[in-house]
């Protein structure tokens, strides 16, 4: 893989770039939809390149790891074979979903011992056998094994956390050394900084994970409950002792304004449930503002869902028909929403990218995010 850095924004720290992986190029600052099984929720592959003109999608490996298993996906010849994404797909460790399992699951040094949500069988997860899922996954980018600590977490406990992260991740590195990607195409391996909301530890964190040098590198462990400000302060910390010549990766962010102003703070890649899970509830974005679809108010509104959106689905059904689609619970409106958000926000980072080359990137930012927070 590698990152070719194009341009940098002259009153802030926002980037843009090309990294270039086995599946092709992606234009950066880009947002990736999360496709936890292998699917993004109720988009077609083709939805996915045409109407939301995706660049890259996320596979989970603990979710993968269970269902439907790696002896079905390697028969396929990788998750790019078994579900036809022909792009480039990055992986998360599962340690996230591992970690979420709180009643269900013992943290070792050896790795985590956990019980599938599905059946309540036992499994272990560990630094090593993590990297060889995603091998057989076939993922371009592959995410390290890590303890995502919870918000809030003591001091001490954050700081435990993040030490076993960085000997996982020192397992991780050797353990990608010694084993082949199986598919002919190379891998990538991504480390993620933790450390909760201490910036002690986050400046430890990330200048263990640079001195590993990595082909790119992730912020984890925000956006999972503390203030927005405290976000954007962690992020910012973080980036300052990052290599610039690798791109840089916040892990489950965001809000569309999270977004922009994380790429103010330097960061080209992003990932979130977001846009499709508050558009199945009927939340969509818009380039005016916040809608909820299913409010009274646009029962007679024949107007496009967005007229400003470079999107078929867009351009093509009503807000009318859309709320109609909720009210009698068709699933057509799930999948329109899904579309609309999901090219609304690659239509997003593609504006910022624009407008970083133009150069006027900080002015358009602050202009845009009053309109985007408006709930119409």
């Amino acid at each position: 893989m590698t990152f070719d850095l194009l341009t940098q924004d002259d009153k802030s720290a926002a980037r843009a770039g090309t990294i270039t992986t086995g599946h092709g190029a992606i234009e950066t600052p880009i947002f990736m939809p999360v496709g936890t099984v292998g699917s993004v929720k109720a988009l077609t592959q083709r939805q996915l390149t045409d109407e939301v003109k995706a660049q890259i999608i996320l596979g989970n490996t603990y979710h993968l790891y269970l269902r439907p298993g790696m002896e079905v996906i390697e028969q396929a010849g990788g998750l790019h074979k078994f579900n036809g994404w022909r792009k480039p797909i990055l992986t998360d460790s599962g340690g996230y979903q591992v970690f979420s399992l709180a009643a269900n699951r013992k943290i070792k040094e050896e790795g985590v011992v956990f019980q599938s949500h599905i059946d309540g069988s036992r499994h272990l997860f560990t630094p090593e056998n993590v990297i060889d899922t995603q091998r057989i996954i076939g993922a371009d980018i592959i995410m390290a094994f890590d303890e995502c600590p919870p918000y809030p977490s003591e001091y001490s406990y954050a700081q435990k956390s993040m030490e076993l992260t960085h000997r996982w991740l020192a397992r991780c590195v050797q353990h990608m050394g010694e084993t082949e990607p199986k598919y002919g195409y190379e891998q990538s391996l991504f480390p993620i900084i933790q450390g909760s909301v201490y910036k002690d530890l986050r400046q430890a964190s990330a200048e263990f994970v640079a001195s590993m040098e990595c082909d790119g590198n992730a912020i984890g462990g925000l956006s999972v409950g503390e203030p927005e400000e405290t976000m954007y302060e962690m992020c910012a910390h973080c980036c300052e002792f990052l290599p610039t010549d690798k791109p840089r990766y916040l892990m489950g962010v965001g809000t569309p304004w999270n977004i922009l102003e994380n790429i103010s703070l330097g960061i080209d890649m992003f990932d979130c449930v977001m846009p499709t899970r508050n558009g199945r509830n009927g939340m969509l974005f818009t380039t005016k503002g916040v809608i909820n679809i299913k409010n009274k108010k646009w029962a007679t509104d024949f107007s496009v869902l967005d007229d400003g959106l470079d999107c078929e689905t867009s351009q093509y059904y009503t807000k009318a028909y859309l709320r109609h689609l909720f009210v009698a619970k068709e699933l057509t409106g799930l999948a329109i929403a899904s579309i609309h958000n999901l090219a609304f926000y690659l239509h997003l980072v593609k504006q910022a990218r624009a407008h970083i080359i133009q150069g006027d990137f900080t002015a358009w930012k602050n202009e845009q995010i009053p309109i985007l927070k408006q709930r119409l």
